[in-house]
């Protein structure tokens, strides 16, 4: 299939453009390079051997939008692009609102009138808020603590009520857990601007000696070692569940909604413990308050992707922390620091494919 995938250069994006290109589908990108880097395509290309159509388009700019899909002519989209720090969304609700709800409402006016009406959306298990009826499952009731997490939701909404009033479209709303790890080549992986927002790249920065230490938020909690425990997914378990249902829309009327996680919980410490005893390195943390709106646990019932899909995890802890220790070793400062925002369509094009000035990089 020709297949669209909006912020195609993130760190999810990337894993699931390879595995797309690997399947045999074609593959073209848009994204605003707000926050990633054309490098991992570049990569992507490298370890493929294919190319990816790639467009340095934003999802505000409608009409630019418009004209992109009009020329790609998707025959699917799959819809990653959109903002996901949940302190910033906190402290600026109105630019998260825009960016991801407003840019979603374009993405679906651009699909509709090219006739594309297949769609994989980037959901979060941030919907069920914090929910202590374990394990989630996707008739969980919904709520969410944080404006990051009503823009997934009112997203979901607002594709529950599309599909009710139009039986063209095909939808699936998948719901993930913790994406960690990186492709077992050690070329492509996650590139968190700033300090990490998430558990494991920040073990991974400390781990290499990029920070100080690991602030282990309470010890207190109801389980096994005191601290909290989340439901860890493999990156390429997690781009693998991706094509499984882009597959199953193939053949499957309505909306669908599948949790994409392993069904089970690994905690702070294990991660910690699992980073030093791969890297050989030592990995201090210190113990600090509860932070608000943490809960003990929280983990997947995903029993309904394999029945569905024939989709499940198959990685566990050791080789998400194998890899992205792989990753992050081979790439200690992340991907080279680029400007696409200088680049024309055609130089950008020209990078990604390894080519400049008729040479090969």
């Amino acid at each position: 299939m020709r297949v669209l995938v909006t912020g195609g250069a993130g760190y999810i994006d990337s894993h699931t453009v390879l595995q797309l290109l690997e399947a045999g589908h074609d593959v073209a990108v848009v994204d605003n390079f707000s926050n990633s880097s054309p490098e991992s395509l570049r990569r992507v290309v490298e370890l493929t051997g294919r190319d990816v159509d790639t467009y340095q388009t934003d999802l505000l700019d409608r009409p630019a939008l418009g004209k992109v899909v009009g020329s790609i002519k998707p025959d699917a989209v799959i819809h990653f692009a959109g903002l996901k720090a949940v302190g910033e969304s906190v402290a600026q609700p109105l630019k998260y609102y825009k960016n991801n709800v407003v840019g979603t409402l374009n993405l679906l006016e651009a699909m509709d009138e090219n006739e594309c009406r297949t769609l994989v959306f980037s959901s979060s298990a941030t919907v069920y808020g914090e929910s202590t009826d374990l394990p989630l499952r996707e008739d969980t009731p919904r709520s969410t603590t944080n404006p990051y997490g009503r823009t997934k939701l009112h997203i979901e909404e607002m594709l529950e009520e599309l599909s009710t009033s139009d039986s063209r479209w095909r939808i699936a709303n998948l719901r993930y857990f913790n994406p960690v790890g990186a492709h077992e080549s050690g070329r492509i992986g996650e590139d968190p601007q700033g300090i990490p927002n998430n558990l494991m790249p920040f073990v991974a920065q400390v781990a290499i000696g990029k920070r100080p230490e690991v602030q282990v938020f309470g010890k207190d909690y109801v389980t096994a070692d005191g601290t909290g425990v989340r439901d860890y997914i493999h990156v390429i378990d997690l781009a693998e569940g991706h094509l499984a249902a882009l597959d199953y829309l193939s053949s499957a009327d309505g909306l669908h909604v599948w949790n994409l996680g392993t069904g089970a919980g690994s905690s702070v410490l294990d991660v910690i413990d699992a980073f030093a005893r791969i890297s050989g390195r030592t990995v201090p943390y210190r113990i600090c308050e509860r932070r608000p709106g943490d809960v003990a646990e929280s983990y997947a019932h995903p029993e309904k992707a394999r029945l569905d899909l024939g989709w499940k995890a198959e990685r566990g802890l050791e080789q998400m922390v194998e890899d992205m220790w792989r990753w992050q070793s081979m790439n200690p400062e992340g991907y080279p620091e680029l400007n696409p925002q200088s680049f024309t369509h055609d130089q950008l094009a020209g990078f990604i494919r390894g080519v400049h000035n008729g040479h090969s990089q």
